[in-house]
């Protein structure tokens, strides 16, 4: 099993910077993927960026605004968040998989809480 707790959202304006953090315990040594998607109110859940043994993948809306990371020795993924947006405002969920990453929600079977990530105008 595999717990996965995410922290550090938060209300901020546009233009701000946040940085989320997704604590993982349990048996986290076989885990191949780690990544980050989010749900805006009356949205579907969609993908936001992951992060393998060697890669990372982004949607195209993030792509040079916000950098996902990982630090082995915590097992704890981040997402830095720059330049955010109004559109970027959603829960942000943490999520993990055994194999390749993929953007694909179903793939993935390891799900944290979720923490909310605010952006005014």
């Amino acid at each position: 099993q595999v717990q996965l707790v995410e922290s550090g959202g938060g209300l901020v304006q546009a233009g701000d910077s946040l940085r989320l953090s997704c604590a993982a315990s349990g048996h986290t040594f076989s885990l191949d993927t780690m990544a980050w998607f989010r749900q805006a109110p009356g949205q579907d859940r969609e993908f936001v960026a992951a992060i393998g043994k060697i890669d990372t993948i982004y949607t195209d809306s993030v792509k040079g605004r916000f950098t996902i990371s990982k630090d082995n020795t915590k097992d704890t993924v981040y997402l830095q968040m720059n330049s955010l947006k109004p559109e970027d405002t959603a829960i942000y969920y943490c999520a993990a998989k055994y194999g390749l990453r993929t953007h694909l929600v179903r793939a993935y079977y390891y799900w944290g809480q979720g923490t909310q990530v605010t952006v005014s105008s």
